[in-house]
């Protein structure tokens, strides 16, 4: 097969759902590596549009070849989570990566009081992203800054939410779904949402089933287009 009929060069869009404890960069350079080794080519253009933290699974699209210079196209559309937010404590990463660091008593905090305090977390918001995150500032990302036991002045960013919708309540543990624009950190939602009750609160589930009009449901598993893929060159 020549480069010209290489469908990966020519450009794909592939909807991948990212298993749990992968990096999004992880995930792209497995396939960039099957690709190459398939159809035995040197190199190709392949990214992702939009990160997923490791402690989130779902929904990556990722673009190859030509399909690369749209990437900022798909970044730019509105994305949906299911998720875990368990109340009663906070973490310095607002999320599993980081020990707890306070517990709150769940006293007072109820079904109805946590239904009414959505309110305050639909339409346009302030937020500030967790200081372990991959934003940089003054040159360095700030994860680096917060694993080096250093704090920093992190600016509060607008974001859009759309829905925000309570699936479940089991203190500590409350579920949602949340759509959202681009750059919106959930992690600092259920952050700011325990900080809203007067508690705490941190991530402990994540996984991001659309962005725009695709979904997770129509997504592949690494291993299935491992075999596509081998498949496919071999045709």
């Amino acid at each position: 097969m020549s480069d010209q009929e290489n469908p990966y060069l020519t450009g794909q869009v592939l909807l991948i759902d990212k298993p749990l404890e992968w990096s999004s960069f992880q995930v792209v350079n497995k396939l960039r590596w099957l690709i190459r080794k398939e159809y035995k080519i040197k190199k190709i253009k392949v990214g992702h549009a939009g990160t997923l933290d490791p402690l989130a699974s779902g929904l990556l699209i990722i673009c190859t070849g030509k399909e690369t210079k749209n990437i900022s196209t798909y970044q730019a559309q509105e994305k949906e989570y299911t998720g875990t937010i368990t109340l009663g404590a906070t973490t310095p990463s607002y999320d599993l990566e980081t020990e707890v660091d306070q517990k709150y008593s769940l006293d007072g905090v109820t079904e109805e009081i946590i239904k009414e305090t959505i309110a305050q977390f639909t339409g346009e918001i302030q937020q500030k992203p967790p200081i372990f995150s991959a934003i940089k500032k003054d040159g360095k990302r700030l994860y680096e800054i917060a694993r080096a036991g250093e704090t920093t002045e992190i600016a509060s960013r607008t974001v859009t939410i759309h829905e925000f919708e309570i699936t479940r309540i089991e203190l500590p543990e409350v579920d949602f779904r949340i759509s959202c624009s681009k750059g919106t950190y959930i992690r600092s939602i259920a952050n700011d949402f325990g900080a809203a009750l007067n508690n705490g609160g941190h991530l402990t589930a994540l996984r991001r089933t659309a962005i725009g009009n695709y979904r997770v449901e129509n997504a592949m598993s690494i291993e299935s287009f491992e075999e596509l893929v081998t498949s496919d060159s071999k045709g």
